[in-house]
Formats: structure tokens, sequence, C-alpha cells
């Protein structure tokens, strides 16, 4: 056996031998994984809903959605936007 004989022998040899240590690293994570789910519980407690104070009443739009309103009805004016997206931005703004 030559040379290139030698290192085919020593390719496939190498190859086999990583493919046979790829499937059992694989295997054994499988075998782990499924350990760790069979630990945990299936189905956990949902988490309390957090509890918020009521937001203090205010006086009025804040000065701040009162540009968003001025703003809007520019954009309407213009064309930009329909009527009907100008009434859905309009409750979106008075509602936040």
């Amino acid at each position: 056996m030559g040379l290139i004989g030698g290192m085919a022998r020593v390719a496939v040899v190498s190859g086999t031998a990583t493919a046979v240590s790829n499937r059992v690293s694989r295997r054994q994570a499988n075998r782990w994984g499924q350990q760790e789910q069979a630990a945990q519980p299936q189905y956990a407690e949902p988490a309390p809903a957090p509890q918020y104070a009521p937001a203090p009443p205010s006086a009025g739009p804040a000065p701040d959605r009162l540009a968003q309103l001025k703003d809007l009805g520019e954009l309407k004016e213009a064309g930009v936007l329909s009527e009907a997206e100008f009434d859905a931005e309009k409750a979106r703004i008075l509602a936040s």
C-alpha cells in the first residue's frame, strides 16, 4: 500500500469515527433533554396579574396630546388621512 492508499484509509477511519462520535453525542443530548423535561412540571401556575394604581383624573388633554391632535387635523385637511383614519387616530390619542 502506498502513501495515497494509507492516507485514504486514515481519512475513511477518521470520517467513520467522527460520524459515530456525533451520533453518540446527539443521542446522549436527547436523553438528557428527555430527563430534564420529565423532571420539570408539565404545567406551571400562571403569574399573578400586576396591580396598577388608577391614573389620576386629568383636567383635559395634555399639551402633548393637543399638539398631536392639531397635527392630525392638519393631515386630514391636507388629504393625507381619510375620515375613518382621522377618527381612529383621534380616539387613540384621546384614550392614551
